[in-house]
Protein backbone atom coordinates (compact mmCIF):
# COMPACT_ATOMS: atom_id res chain seq x y z
CA UNK A 1 0.00 0.00 0.00
CA UNK A 2 3.14 2.61 0.99
CA UNK A 3 3.97 1.56 -2.75
CA UNK A 4 0.73 3.00 -4.14
CA UNK A 5 1.57 6.25 -2.73
CA UNK A 6 4.73 6.52 -3.48
CA UNK A 7 4.09 5.96 -7.27
CA UNK A 8 0.67 7.86 -6.95
CA UNK A 9 2.96 11.02 -5.46
CA UNK A 10 5.49 11.05 -8.33
CA UNK A 11 2.53 10.39 -11.00
CA UNK A 12 0.88 13.65 -10.03
CA UNK A 13 3.52 15.57 -8.60
CA UNK A 14 4.27 17.39 -11.87
CA UNK A 15 0.50 18.18 -12.36
CA UNK A 16 0.32 19.69 -9.28
CA UNK A 17 3.19 21.73 -9.86
CA UNK A 18 1.60 23.23 -13.13
CA UNK A 19 -1.45 23.54 -11.02
CA UNK A 20 0.49 25.77 -8.64
CA UNK A 21 2.08 27.33 -11.45
CA UNK A 22 -0.77 28.23 -13.36
CA UNK A 23 -2.27 29.57 -9.89
CA UNK A 24 0.69 31.63 -9.61
CA UNK A 25 0.26 33.32 -12.89
CA UNK A 26 -3.41 34.16 -12.73
CA UNK A 27 -2.60 35.72 -9.41
CA UNK A 28 0.08 38.17 -10.74
CA UNK A 29 -1.90 38.86 -13.90
CA UNK A 30 -3.49 42.43 -13.64
CA UNK A 31 -6.12 41.35 -15.36
CA UNK A 32 -7.34 43.61 -18.58
CA UNK A 33 -5.36 46.66 -18.03
CA UNK A 34 -5.76 49.81 -19.72
CA UNK A 35 -3.14 52.70 -20.20
CA UNK A 36 -2.85 55.72 -21.89
CA UNK A 37 -6.72 56.43 -21.79
CA UNK A 38 -8.90 58.47 -20.58
CA UNK A 39 -12.02 56.71 -19.64
CA UNK A 40 -15.23 58.51 -20.49
CA UNK A 41 -16.62 58.90 -16.73
CA UNK A 42 -13.47 61.17 -16.56
CA UNK A 43 -13.34 63.04 -20.17
CA UNK A 44 -14.30 66.69 -20.60
CA UNK A 45 -15.74 66.77 -23.88
CA UNK A 46 -16.85 70.09 -23.91
CA UNK A 47 -14.97 72.74 -25.77
CA UNK A 48 -13.03 75.20 -23.30
CA UNK A 49 -13.44 78.33 -25.76
CA UNK A 50 -17.21 78.94 -26.80
CA UNK A 51 -16.83 80.43 -30.31
CA UNK A 52 -20.10 81.93 -30.92
CA UNK A 53 -18.11 84.91 -28.63
CA UNK A 54 -15.74 85.65 -31.12
CA UNK A 55 -16.81 88.61 -33.66
CA UNK A 56 -14.52 87.44 -36.28
CA UNK A 57 -16.70 83.83 -36.99
CA UNK A 58 -20.02 85.73 -36.80
CA UNK A 59 -19.35 88.33 -39.46
CA UNK A 60 -20.42 87.43 -43.09
CA UNK A 61 -17.74 84.95 -44.79
CA UNK A 62 -16.81 85.85 -48.50
CA UNK A 63 -16.30 81.78 -49.10
CA UNK A 64 -14.86 78.59 -47.48
CA UNK A 65 -11.17 80.51 -47.64
CA UNK A 66 -12.61 83.63 -45.18
CA UNK A 67 -13.20 81.15 -42.58
CA UNK A 68 -9.72 79.55 -42.65
CA UNK A 69 -8.16 82.43 -42.30
CA UNK A 70 -10.44 83.21 -39.68
CA UNK A 71 -9.80 80.30 -38.00
CA UNK A 72 -5.66 80.95 -38.33
CA UNK A 73 -5.77 84.32 -36.94
CA UNK A 74 -5.81 82.69 -33.67
CA UNK A 75 -4.77 78.90 -34.08
CA UNK A 76 -1.38 80.28 -35.62
CA UNK A 77 0.90 78.22 -37.49
CA UNK A 78 -1.19 75.22 -37.41
CA UNK A 79 -1.29 75.13 -40.74
CA UNK A 80 2.23 74.45 -41.03
CA UNK A 81 1.51 70.92 -39.34
CA UNK A 82 -1.17 70.10 -41.17
CA UNK A 83 0.42 70.75 -44.45
CA UNK A 84 3.20 68.36 -43.60
CA UNK A 85 0.23 65.51 -42.94
CA UNK A 86 -0.98 62.54 -45.28
CA UNK A 87 -4.65 63.80 -44.81
CA UNK A 88 -3.54 66.37 -46.57
CA UNK A 89 -1.08 65.87 -49.22
CA UNK A 90 -2.61 62.29 -49.79
CA UNK A 91 0.84 60.92 -50.43
CA UNK A 92 3.86 60.14 -47.88
CA UNK A 93 7.19 59.48 -48.45
CA UNK A 94 8.25 55.70 -47.79
CA UNK A 95 10.49 52.96 -48.60
CA UNK A 96 9.10 50.00 -50.83
CA UNK A 97 10.67 46.52 -50.73
CA UNK A 98 13.93 46.80 -53.10
CA UNK A 99 13.34 50.51 -54.28
CA UNK A 100 14.38 53.76 -53.08
CA UNK A 101 11.98 56.11 -50.99
CA UNK A 102 9.27 56.67 -52.66
CA UNK A 103 6.31 59.61 -52.57
CA UNK A 104 3.40 57.19 -52.30
CA UNK A 105 -0.33 57.99 -52.38
CA UNK A 106 -3.28 58.66 -54.74
CA UNK A 107 -1.38 59.97 -57.77
CA UNK A 108 0.49 57.10 -57.82
CA UNK A 109 -1.04 54.17 -56.66
CA UNK A 110 -4.88 53.00 -58.28
CA UNK A 111 -6.97 50.49 -56.11
CA UNK A 112 -9.47 48.33 -57.10
CA UNK A 113 -12.58 50.10 -56.37
CA UNK A 114 -13.19 53.62 -58.43
CA UNK A 115 -9.40 53.03 -59.21
CA UNK A 116 -7.61 56.25 -58.52
CA UNK A 117 -8.05 60.00 -58.58
CA UNK A 118 -6.29 61.32 -61.33
CA UNK A 119 -7.93 63.35 -63.74
CA UNK A 120 -11.30 63.38 -61.73
CA UNK A 121 -9.52 65.42 -58.82
CA UNK A 122 -13.19 67.50 -58.44
CA UNK A 123 -15.01 64.90 -57.36
CA UNK A 124 -13.15 62.38 -55.11
CA UNK A 125 -11.43 65.94 -53.46
CA UNK A 126 -14.58 65.48 -51.54
CA UNK A 127 -13.17 63.47 -49.32
CA UNK A 128 -10.15 65.81 -48.85
CA UNK A 129 -9.28 68.49 -46.33
CA UNK A 130 -8.90 71.02 -48.57
CA UNK A 131 -11.14 73.79 -51.14
CA UNK A 132 -10.61 73.86 -54.16
CA UNK A 133 -8.24 70.83 -55.56
CA UNK A 134 -10.35 70.02 -58.82
CA UNK A 135 -6.82 69.64 -61.19
CA UNK A 136 -2.84 69.35 -61.08
CA UNK A 137 -2.90 73.07 -60.48
CA UNK A 138 -4.02 72.99 -56.91
CA UNK A 139 -1.39 74.84 -54.58
CA UNK A 140 -0.91 72.86 -51.82
CA UNK A 141 1.43 76.27 -50.20
CA UNK A 142 -1.70 78.17 -49.61
CA UNK A 143 -3.00 77.68 -46.03
CA UNK A 144 -6.45 79.16 -46.69
CA UNK A 145 -7.02 76.20 -49.18
CA UNK A 146 -7.07 74.12 -45.87
CA UNK A 147 -10.56 72.92 -44.49
CA UNK A 148 -11.11 73.38 -40.94
CA UNK A 149 -14.68 72.85 -40.38
CA UNK A 150 -14.38 68.67 -41.97
CA UNK A 151 -13.11 67.75 -38.90
CA UNK A 152 -14.32 70.10 -36.22
CA UNK A 153 -17.33 70.45 -37.15
CA UNK A 154 -19.85 69.29 -34.35
CA UNK A 155 -22.97 70.80 -35.62
CA UNK A 156 -23.41 67.61 -38.16
CA UNK A 157 -24.62 69.95 -40.79
CA UNK A 158 -21.79 70.71 -42.64
CA UNK A 159 -20.82 68.68 -46.16
CA UNK A 160 -19.40 69.15 -49.04
CA UNK A 161 -20.96 69.62 -52.72
CA UNK A 162 -20.70 66.94 -55.28
CA UNK A 163 -17.91 67.70 -58.29
CA UNK A 164 -17.00 70.75 -56.38
CA UNK A 165 -13.36 69.72 -55.94
CA UNK A 166 -13.93 70.17 -52.00
CA UNK A 167 -15.89 73.09 -51.47
CA UNK A 168 -18.91 72.91 -48.99
CA UNK A 169 -22.29 73.02 -50.29
CA UNK A 170 -24.09 76.06 -51.27
CA UNK A 171 -26.50 75.33 -48.10
CA UNK A 172 -23.87 75.50 -45.15
CA UNK A 173 -24.22 78.02 -43.02
CA UNK A 174 -20.67 78.97 -42.65
CA UNK A 175 -20.98 81.66 -39.31
CA UNK A 176 -23.11 78.63 -37.46
CA UNK A 177 -20.77 75.81 -38.37
CA UNK A 178 -17.41 78.06 -37.04
CA UNK A 179 -19.00 78.87 -34.28
CA UNK A 180 -19.72 75.14 -33.65
CA UNK A 181 -16.31 73.26 -33.56
CA UNK A 182 -14.44 71.33 -31.32
CA UNK A 183 -12.19 67.65 -31.41
CA UNK A 184 -13.18 65.52 -34.33
CA UNK A 185 -15.81 62.72 -33.83
CA UNK A 186 -16.63 59.32 -35.03
CA UNK A 187 -18.85 61.32 -37.40
CA UNK A 188 -16.29 63.91 -38.78
CA UNK A 189 -13.76 61.02 -39.71
CA UNK A 190 -16.52 58.56 -40.95
CA UNK A 191 -17.60 61.27 -43.65
CA UNK A 192 -14.61 59.87 -45.47
CA UNK A 193 -13.79 56.50 -43.97
CA UNK A 194 -16.96 55.08 -43.97
CA UNK A 195 -17.98 56.19 -47.18
CA UNK A 196 -14.76 55.66 -49.45
CA UNK A 197 -15.26 53.66 -53.00
CA UNK A 198 -18.28 55.29 -53.41
CA UNK A 199 -21.08 54.28 -50.81
CA UNK A 200 -21.21 53.44 -47.16
CA UNK A 201 -18.93 50.30 -46.23
CA UNK A 202 -17.78 49.74 -49.48
CA UNK A 203 -13.95 49.58 -48.80
CA UNK A 204 -12.75 48.51 -45.22
CA UNK A 205 -15.52 46.02 -44.31
CA UNK A 206 -15.26 47.16 -40.37
CA UNK A 207 -15.66 51.07 -40.95
CA UNK A 208 -19.23 52.05 -41.57
CA UNK A 209 -21.89 54.46 -40.54
CA UNK A 210 -23.12 51.46 -38.03
CA UNK A 211 -20.18 52.65 -35.82
CA UNK A 212 -22.10 55.48 -35.70
CA UNK A 213 -24.22 54.24 -32.87
CA UNK A 214 -23.66 50.88 -32.39
CA UNK A 215 -23.81 48.30 -29.57
CA UNK A 216 -20.76 46.25 -28.00
CA UNK A 217 -21.63 43.08 -29.90
CA UNK A 218 -20.78 45.23 -33.33
CA UNK A 219 -17.94 47.04 -31.20
CA UNK A 220 -16.55 47.22 -28.03
CA UNK A 221 -14.46 50.30 -28.08
CA UNK A 222 -17.54 52.45 -30.51
CA UNK A 223 -20.27 51.26 -28.49
CA UNK A 224 -23.00 53.98 -27.30
CA UNK A 225 -23.49 51.97 -23.72
CA UNK A 226 -19.95 51.53 -24.01
CA UNK A 227 -16.89 53.64 -23.40
CA UNK A 228 -18.20 55.32 -26.80
CA UNK A 229 -14.77 56.03 -27.93
CA UNK A 230 -13.76 58.71 -30.76
CA UNK A 231 -11.58 57.39 -33.87
CA UNK A 232 -8.77 60.08 -32.36
CA UNK A 233 -8.74 58.00 -29.15
CA UNK A 234 -6.46 55.59 -30.39
CA UNK A 235 -5.59 57.77 -33.74
CA UNK A 236 -3.65 59.66 -31.04
CA UNK A 237 -2.73 62.57 -32.58
CA UNK A 238 0.37 65.58 -32.12
CA UNK A 239 0.65 68.23 -34.19
CA UNK A 240 -2.26 67.11 -36.75
CA UNK A 241 -0.13 63.85 -37.09
CA UNK A 242 -2.34 60.99 -36.21
CA UNK A 243 -1.07 57.23 -35.58
CA UNK A 244 -2.28 54.77 -37.84
CA UNK A 245 -1.79 53.49 -41.30
CA UNK A 246 -3.63 52.62 -44.14
CA UNK A 247 -2.02 49.78 -46.13
CA UNK A 248 -3.75 50.28 -49.10
CA UNK A 249 -1.22 53.23 -49.50
CA UNK A 250 1.19 53.32 -46.96
CA UNK A 251 4.36 50.35 -46.88
CA UNK A 252 6.46 51.04 -43.78
CA UNK A 253 5.87 49.47 -40.03
CA UNK A 254 5.87 52.83 -38.57
CA UNK A 255 3.48 55.91 -36.75
CA UNK A 256 0.58 52.84 -36.77
CA UNK A 257 -2.20 52.76 -33.85
CA UNK A 258 -1.97 49.20 -31.71
CA UNK A 259 -4.08 47.80 -29.12
CA UNK A 260 -0.77 47.43 -27.12
CA UNK A 261 -0.42 51.06 -26.69
CA UNK A 262 -3.40 51.05 -24.50
CA UNK A 263 -3.62 46.67 -23.62
CA UNK A 264 -0.13 46.16 -23.34
CA UNK A 265 1.30 43.00 -24.51
CA UNK A 266 -0.26 41.19 -21.65
CA UNK A 267 -4.09 41.86 -21.37
CA UNK A 268 -5.11 38.53 -20.45
CA UNK A 269 -5.84 37.20 -17.24
CA UNK A 270 -4.32 33.74 -18.85
CA UNK A 271 -0.42 33.05 -20.01
CA UNK A 272 -1.15 30.98 -22.54
CA UNK A 273 -3.19 33.72 -24.25
CA UNK A 274 -0.82 36.19 -23.40
CA UNK A 275 2.06 33.95 -25.11
CA UNK A 276 -0.31 34.11 -28.64
CA UNK A 277 0.12 37.76 -28.74
CA UNK A 278 3.93 36.67 -29.64
CA UNK A 279 2.62 35.56 -32.87
CA UNK A 280 -0.74 36.24 -33.70
CA UNK A 281 -2.09 39.59 -33.30
CA UNK A 282 -5.36 40.82 -31.17
CA UNK A 283 -7.57 41.63 -34.23
CA UNK A 284 -7.49 38.00 -35.29
CA UNK A 285 -9.22 36.77 -32.30
CA UNK A 286 -11.01 39.83 -31.33
CA UNK A 287 -12.37 40.31 -34.95
CA UNK A 288 -14.33 37.57 -36.06
CA UNK A 289 -16.11 38.15 -38.44
CA UNK A 290 -16.54 42.02 -40.19
CA UNK A 291 -19.16 43.64 -41.64
CA UNK A 292 -21.47 42.85 -39.08
CA UNK A 293 -24.51 45.36 -39.75
CA UNK A 294 -24.20 46.55 -43.44
CA UNK A 295 -22.44 44.65 -46.49
CA UNK A 296 -19.32 45.08 -47.51
CA UNK A 297 -18.41 45.05 -51.18
CA UNK A 298 -16.56 41.88 -51.96
CA UNK A 299 -15.84 42.09 -55.83
CA UNK A 300 -16.34 44.34 -57.98
CA UNK A 301 -16.07 43.81 -62.35
CA UNK A 302 -15.36 47.07 -64.05
CA UNK A 303 -15.33 44.77 -67.40
CA UNK A 304 -19.40 44.31 -67.19
CA UNK A 305 -19.79 48.68 -67.01
CA UNK A 306 -21.31 50.37 -70.13
CA UNK A 307 -25.08 48.90 -70.40
CA UNK A 308 -27.57 51.15 -71.09
CA UNK A 309 -31.26 51.59 -71.16
CA UNK A 310 -34.16 51.91 -74.45
CA UNK A 311 -33.12 55.29 -74.24
CA UNK A 312 -29.26 55.12 -73.93
CA UNK A 313 -28.97 56.29 -70.36
CA UNK A 314 -27.26 54.81 -67.39
CA UNK A 315 -29.14 52.69 -65.29
CA UNK A 316 -28.84 50.18 -61.58
CA UNK A 317 -30.00 47.54 -60.47
CA UNK A 318 -30.55 46.87 -56.46
CA UNK A 319 -30.29 43.41 -54.70
CA UNK A 320 -32.84 41.95 -52.41
CA UNK A 321 -30.58 44.17 -49.29
CA UNK A 322 -30.97 47.30 -51.40
CA UNK A 323 -27.09 47.27 -52.48
CA UNK A 324 -25.94 48.28 -55.78
CA UNK A 325 -25.60 44.84 -58.12
CA UNK A 326 -24.94 46.48 -61.38
CA UNK A 327 -24.53 50.15 -62.35
CA UNK A 328 -23.95 51.08 -65.60
CA UNK A 329 -20.99 53.60 -64.70
CA UNK A 330 -19.16 51.07 -62.39
CA UNK A 331 -20.02 47.39 -63.61
CA UNK A 332 -21.12 44.62 -61.35
CA UNK A 333 -20.63 43.87 -57.54
CA UNK A 334 -20.81 41.30 -55.21
CA UNK A 335 -21.91 42.20 -51.18
CA UNK A 336 -21.05 40.11 -48.56
CA UNK A 337 -22.17 40.63 -44.66
CA UNK A 338 -20.95 38.70 -41.24
CA UNK A 339 -17.85 37.90 -43.42
CA UNK A 340 -15.22 35.49 -41.34
CA UNK A 341 -11.70 37.04 -42.70
CA UNK A 342 -8.87 35.57 -44.54
CA UNK A 343 -6.07 35.26 -42.52
CA UNK A 344 -2.27 36.07 -43.52
CA UNK A 345 1.04 36.34 -41.63
CA UNK A 346 2.04 40.48 -41.60
CA UNK A 347 5.47 42.23 -40.28
CA UNK A 348 3.90 45.96 -40.73
CA UNK A 349 5.35 46.02 -44.52
CA UNK A 350 3.40 46.24 -47.66
CA UNK A 351 4.01 46.54 -50.94
CA UNK A 352 2.90 48.15 -54.17
CA UNK A 353 1.32 47.84 -57.54
CA UNK A 354 2.35 51.30 -58.68
CA UNK A 355 1.03 52.45 -62.02
CA UNK A 356 4.49 52.46 -63.65
CA UNK A 357 4.76 48.48 -62.71
CA UNK A 358 4.62 46.32 -65.53
CA UNK A 359 2.39 43.20 -64.68
CA UNK A 360 3.71 40.08 -63.54
CA UNK A 361 1.47 38.44 -62.12
CA UNK A 362 -2.15 37.54 -62.24
CA UNK A 363 -3.83 38.64 -60.21
CA UNK A 364 -2.41 41.61 -60.18
CA UNK A 365 -1.55 42.31 -56.37
CA UNK A 366 -2.58 46.46 -55.85
CA UNK A 367 -1.09 45.56 -52.74
CA UNK A 368 1.03 42.63 -51.08
CA UNK A 369 1.51 42.17 -47.08
CA UNK A 370 4.96 41.35 -46.09
CA UNK A 371 5.83 38.19 -43.82
CA UNK A 372 5.47 34.50 -42.83
CA UNK A 373 6.65 32.00 -40.18
CA UNK A 374 9.89 32.64 -40.41
CA UNK A 375 9.98 36.04 -40.02
CA UNK A 376 11.16 36.34 -36.59
CA UNK A 377 11.44 39.78 -36.97
CA UNK A 378 15.31 39.99 -36.82
CA UNK A 379 16.28 40.41 -40.01
CA UNK A 380 13.34 42.74 -41.94
CA UNK A 381 13.10 46.05 -41.51
CA UNK A 382 9.51 46.25 -39.44
CA UNK A 383 11.81 44.75 -36.68
CA UNK A 384 8.83 42.86 -35.35
CA UNK A 385 7.69 39.45 -35.94
CA UNK A 386 5.11 38.65 -38.40
CA UNK A 387 1.98 38.03 -36.56
CA UNK A 388 -1.05 36.09 -37.99
CA UNK A 389 -3.80 38.87 -39.18
CA UNK A 390 -7.34 39.05 -39.98
CA UNK A 391 -7.62 40.67 -43.42
CA UNK A 392 -10.44 41.66 -45.67
CA UNK A 393 -9.50 40.83 -49.22
CA UNK A 394 -11.11 42.69 -52.22
CA UNK A 395 -10.90 40.94 -55.73
CA UNK A 396 -12.35 42.98 -59.43
CA UNK A 397 -11.15 43.21 -62.74
CA UNK A 398 -10.59 46.39 -63.73
CA UNK A 399 -8.98 47.99 -67.29
CA UNK A 400 -5.07 47.68 -67.94
CA UNK A 401 -2.85 47.66 -71.15
CA UNK A 402 -2.14 44.39 -72.69
CA UNK A 403 1.11 45.70 -74.61
CA UNK A 404 2.39 47.86 -72.04
CA UNK A 405 1.47 45.40 -69.58
CA UNK A 406 0.54 48.23 -67.09
CA UNK A 407 -2.41 49.20 -65.41
CA UNK A 408 -4.53 52.01 -66.77
CA UNK A 409 -5.58 54.97 -65.12
CA UNK A 410 -8.94 56.06 -66.85
CA UNK A 411 -10.44 59.38 -66.78
CA UNK A 412 -14.06 58.72 -64.81
CA UNK A 413 -15.27 61.80 -64.12
CA UNK A 414 -16.13 65.58 -65.75
CA UNK A 415 -19.43 67.87 -65.59
CA UNK A 416 -19.43 67.97 -69.60
CA UNK A 417 -19.36 65.57 -72.27
CA UNK A 418 -17.15 64.74 -75.12
CA UNK A 419 -14.01 65.35 -72.73
CA UNK A 420 -13.44 61.29 -72.40
CA UNK A 421 -14.85 60.63 -69.05
CA UNK A 422 -16.38 57.43 -68.90
CA UNK A 423 -19.36 58.26 -66.48
CA UNK A 424 -20.30 60.38 -68.89
CA UNK A 425 -19.07 58.99 -72.42
CA UNK A 426 -18.92 55.41 -71.95
CA UNK A 427 -16.09 55.00 -73.96
CA UNK A 428 -12.99 52.89 -72.32
CA UNK A 429 -10.87 53.90 -75.18
CA UNK A 430 -11.63 57.91 -74.64
CA UNK A 431 -11.55 57.06 -70.97
CA UNK A 432 -8.43 55.61 -71.16
CA UNK A 433 -6.34 58.31 -73.36
CA UNK A 434 -7.73 60.83 -71.31
CA UNK A 435 -6.69 59.70 -68.00
CA UNK A 436 -3.12 58.29 -69.26
CA UNK A 437 -2.34 61.57 -70.83
CA UNK A 438 -3.62 63.47 -67.88
CA UNK A 439 -0.70 61.75 -65.71
CA UNK A 440 1.84 62.03 -68.86
CA UNK A 441 2.10 57.93 -69.45
CA UNK A 442 1.85 55.78 -72.36
CA UNK A 443 -1.11 54.47 -73.83
CA UNK A 444 -1.03 51.97 -76.22
CA UNK A 445 -4.60 52.48 -77.90
CA UNK A 446 -5.50 48.96 -76.21
CA UNK A 447 -7.21 47.71 -73.31
CA UNK A 448 -8.25 44.58 -71.56
CA UNK A 449 -9.47 43.81 -68.32
CA UNK A 450 -6.81 42.21 -65.38
CA UNK A 451 -8.39 40.04 -62.35
CA UNK A 452 -6.76 42.00 -59.36
CA UNK A 453 -6.78 41.34 -55.45
CA UNK A 454 -6.55 44.22 -52.51
CA UNK A 455 -5.47 43.27 -49.13
CA UNK A 456 -6.96 44.90 -46.09
CA UNK A 457 -5.88 44.22 -42.20
CA UNK A 458 -8.61 44.75 -40.07
CA UNK A 459 -8.90 46.68 -36.69
CA UNK A 460 -12.28 47.85 -35.90
CA UNK A 461 -15.25 45.98 -35.16
CA UNK A 462 -13.86 44.54 -32.30
CA UNK A 463 -16.18 41.85 -30.49
CA UNK A 464 -16.99 41.67 -26.73
CA UNK A 465 -14.09 39.02 -25.22
CA UNK A 466 -17.28 36.52 -24.90
CA UNK A 467 -17.81 36.73 -28.50
CA UNK A 468 -13.86 36.19 -29.54
CA UNK A 469 -12.45 32.91 -30.80
CA UNK A 470 -12.06 30.37 -28.94
CA UNK A 471 -9.05 27.52 -29.63
CA UNK A 472 -11.17 25.20 -31.26
CA UNK A 473 -11.84 27.44 -33.89
CA UNK A 474 -8.30 27.35 -35.13
CA UNK A 475 -6.47 23.90 -33.39
CA UNK A 476 -8.98 21.52 -35.00
CA UNK A 477 -8.51 19.70 -37.91
CA UNK A 478 -11.87 20.22 -40.08
CA UNK A 479 -12.50 24.24 -40.94
CA UNK A 480 -9.85 25.58 -39.28
CA UNK A 481 -9.59 29.25 -39.70
CA UNK A 482 -5.78 28.47 -40.14
CA UNK A 483 -6.36 25.70 -42.96
CA UNK A 484 -4.91 28.20 -45.66
CA UNK A 485 -1.97 29.23 -43.35
CA UNK A 486 0.66 26.01 -44.01
CA UNK A 487 3.91 26.63 -43.51
CA UNK A 488 4.01 25.91 -39.50
CA UNK A 489 2.89 23.39 -37.42
CA UNK A 490 -0.47 24.15 -35.27
CA UNK A 491 -1.22 21.61 -32.71
CA UNK A 492 -4.76 20.33 -33.15
CA UNK A 493 -5.20 20.92 -36.77
CA UNK A 494 -1.56 19.43 -38.03
CA UNK A 495 -0.46 15.87 -36.97
CA UNK A 496 2.97 13.89 -38.45
CA UNK A 497 2.27 10.40 -38.62
CA UNK A 498 5.96 9.33 -37.72
CA UNK A 499 5.44 11.22 -34.30
CA UNK A 500 1.89 10.28 -33.97
CA UNK A 501 2.59 6.45 -34.89
CA UNK A 502 5.92 6.44 -32.39
CA UNK A 503 3.53 8.02 -29.73
CA UNK A 504 1.08 5.74 -29.72
CA UNK A 505 3.53 2.99 -29.88
CA UNK A 506 4.98 4.43 -26.60
CA UNK A 507 1.73 4.55 -24.99
CA UNK A 508 0.96 0.96 -26.15
CA UNK A 509 4.24 -0.12 -24.78
CA UNK A 510 3.55 1.71 -21.21
CA UNK A 511 0.43 -0.20 -20.91
CA UNK A 512 2.01 -3.60 -21.97
CA UNK A 513 4.51 -2.58 -19.32
CA UNK A 514 2.08 -1.77 -16.44
CA UNK A 515 0.54 -4.78 -17.44
CA UNK A 516 3.46 -7.01 -17.05
CA UNK A 517 4.67 -5.41 -13.59
CA UNK A 518 1.12 -6.09 -12.21
CA UNK A 519 0.57 -9.70 -13.27
CA UNK A 520 4.35 -10.30 -12.34
CA UNK A 521 3.60 -8.82 -8.67
CA UNK A 522 0.69 -11.06 -8.27
CA UNK A 523 2.20 -13.88 -8.87
CA UNK A 524 5.34 -13.94 -7.37
CA UNK A 525 3.72 -11.94 -4.46
CA UNK A 526 3.19 -14.85 -1.62
CA UNK A 527 7.31 -15.24 -2.20
CA UNK A 528 7.78 -12.16 -1.00
CA UNK A 529 9.40 -12.63 2.53
CA UNK A 530 7.96 -9.35 3.50
CA UNK A 531 4.48 -10.96 2.67
CA UNK A 532 5.30 -14.07 4.50
CA UNK A 533 6.17 -12.08 7.59
CA UNK A 534 3.44 -10.13 7.85
CA UNK A 535 0.92 -13.45 7.06
CA UNK A 536 2.66 -15.19 9.64
CA UNK A 537 2.39 -12.08 12.27
CA UNK A 538 -1.26 -11.75 11.50
CA UNK A 539 -1.99 -16.01 11.75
Amino acid sequence: MRKFYVIAFILFLPLLLLAVIQLNDSLNDPGVTVYNYTKKADRNTKPSVDHTKFDILNEPFADAHAVTAACLSCHNNRHEEIMETSHWRWQRNEVLNGREKTALGKKNILNNFCIGVSGSEATCTRCHIGYGWADKDFDFEEPTNIDCLVCHDKTGSYKKGRGNGGYPDASVNLNYVSTHVGSPGRDNCGVCHFWGGGGNNVKHGDLEKALLECSREVDVHMAIEGEDMSCVDCHVTEKHQMAGKLYALSSENTSRATCEQCHTNKPHQDKILDDHNLRVACQTCHIPVYAKVNDTKMYWDWSSAGELDENGHPFHTPDVDGNHKYMSIKGTFVWANNVIPEYYWFNGIADHQLITDKIDTIPVQMNSLDGSYRDKGKYQKSRQPSKIWPVKVHRGKQIYDPVNMTLIQPKLWDKEEGKGAYWVDFDWNAASEAGMAYIGLPYSGEYDFVETEMYWPLSHMVSPASHSLKCIDCHTRSDSRLENLTDFYLPGRDNNMKIEASGITLIFLAFIGVMVHLICRIIYRKRCPLNQKLQGGNE
